[in-house]
């Protein structure tokens, strides 16, 4: 309308004095708009983080609004989640009544490991009229630690543990030899071998008495994680580092519930150590130790990891080492795991790249297929090569795809743990 005005102003100047009045009006209302929403004192926003994350999984954050003043505002929140983060419901936008307490839910996935940053709220208040808004940060930062999704893994110890380890891959080894340990003494239950009667005990409370074995314990696990550049590879959403790291988290689970002690060394960049802590209630130091774990552009040097571990790890241990095998590894790996085999026992978990699969079995049409092909053949014939020497030496492989690492590691530890190695 003051527009309008202004046009006529410039046609006919009678007109000047309802442009001015106008305008004067327009502008003592923007002026008490201004006057009326520039106070905040009576906004506050709250905010409640989770004191933990997993990697990839919701967490809810709850906000909370007072608001002691009598009118209603209108306002927007834009919660300072961390970088990399998915907060679909932000930012939010809303009408808050006079004189209440409004609560705010809204769903947080974070998607990368380690610690992660909340920083202060942005906050906006509309003025009665909307005309304005006033903008202002509120709260603190917040770190909260992001862990690996963690409960899936456990969730499957329990099953592993619980007689149940065929739903998953898992399978239970026997017991033999020395693997076992006197448990108690128990009444004879059809299909017991003969072998398990106690004939002293049947003789005293004449029936048939067996005895009653359980697996060894207070045996120790030590994990020797390679977080040198060659772990930043992906092979799905993941890099190969967090397979890995699932993997050792299933098996440190079931190791735990069993009695077993837990380590972990890092090598490739970082010289992590946590000595071996022992107790299923010691799985949240695991968690502590590996939340944070980062790869890193360094090599990763295999003869200096493991002078490291046998000056730390003096007792008989079961040493797992995960890492991607490269075919020109054999002239360093093989002496370094060689010589940690004269006290340990020594497992090499390593990564088969999909990417590597692929290339094998896609058809060869072109020139280029042809020659992906024969560089894939030629990678895996090093890698076959590298693990037979190593075999030769004592060391015990695994050679999987990073998907299927976690349930076949839990599986070759069983298996140690049966026959007795340790």
């Amino acid at each position: 309308m003051w527009v309008l005005l202004g046009l006529l102003v410039s046609i006919e100047r009678s007109w000047l004095w309802a442009w001015a009045a106008v305008g004067g009006t327009m502008v003592g209302l923007a002026a008490f708009d201004a006057l009326l929403g520039i106070s905040v004192k009576g906004i506050s926003v709250m905010r409640e983080v989770p004191g933990r994350f997993a990697v990839g999984e919701v967490g809810v954050v709850r906000l909370k609004v007072v608001h002691a003043a009598a009118r209603r505002r209108r306002i927007e929140i834009f919660d300072g989640i961390p970088e990399g983060s998915d907060a679909p419901r932000m930012p939010w936008r809303g009408e808050v009544a006079g004189k209440s307490t409004t609560g705010i839910e809204h769903p947080v996935k974070i998607l990368e490991r380690g610690l992660a940053m909340f920083r202060p709220m942005h906050v906006r208040a509309r003025s009665p009229l909307g005309l304005w808004w006033r903008a202002w940060r509120v709260g603190e930062e917040v770190a909260v630690k992001v862990y690996p999704d963690y409960e899936p893994t456990l969730r499957l110890a329990l099953l592993s543990m619980a007689s149940r380890q065929d739903q998953m891959g898992i399978v239970r080894k026997a017991l033999v030899g020395s693997s076992r340990d006197f448990h108690q003494l128990r009444e004879y239950r059809e299909g017991d071998p003969w072998a398990q009667i106690d004939w002293k005990a049947s003789s005293r409370r004449a029936q048939l008495i067996s005895r009653e074995f359980q697996e060894q314990r207070n045996q120790t696990l030590i994990f020797l994680a390679d977080t040198g550049r060659r772990m930043r590879a992906r092979d799905g959403e993941l890099q190969q580092f967090d397979h890995c790291l699932n993997a050792m988290l299933l098996v440190a689970s079931i190791a735990l519930r069993q009695g077993d002690r837990v380590g972990v060394q890092s090598f490739g960049g970082s010289d992590l150590w946590m000595p071996p802590v022992k107790g299923f209630h010691s799985m949240p130091k695991v968690l502590d130790h590996l939340y944070d774990y980062r790869t890193t552009p360094a090599p990763s040097d295999f003869t200096a990891a493991a002078e490291k571990l046998q000056a730390r790890q003096q007792r008989r241990a079961m040493v797992v080492l995960l890492t991607n095998l490269r075919g020109e590894d054999a002239t360093e790996l093989v002496p370094a795991l060689a010589s940690l085999t004269r006290r340990h026992v020594v497992v090499l978990a390593s990564l088969r790249e999909r990417t590597l699969e692929d290339a094998r079995e896609r058809p060869v049409e072109q020139f280029a297929d042809a020659l992906k092909f024969a560089a894939a053949e030629h990678y895996d014939r090093e890698r076959a090569q590298t693990l037979a020497s190593l075999r030769s030496h004592g060391v015990i492989t695994l050679d999987v795809p990073a998907d299927e690492l976690p349930v076949a590691l839990a599986n070759r530890y069983l298996d140690i743990k049966a026959a007795g190695r340790l």
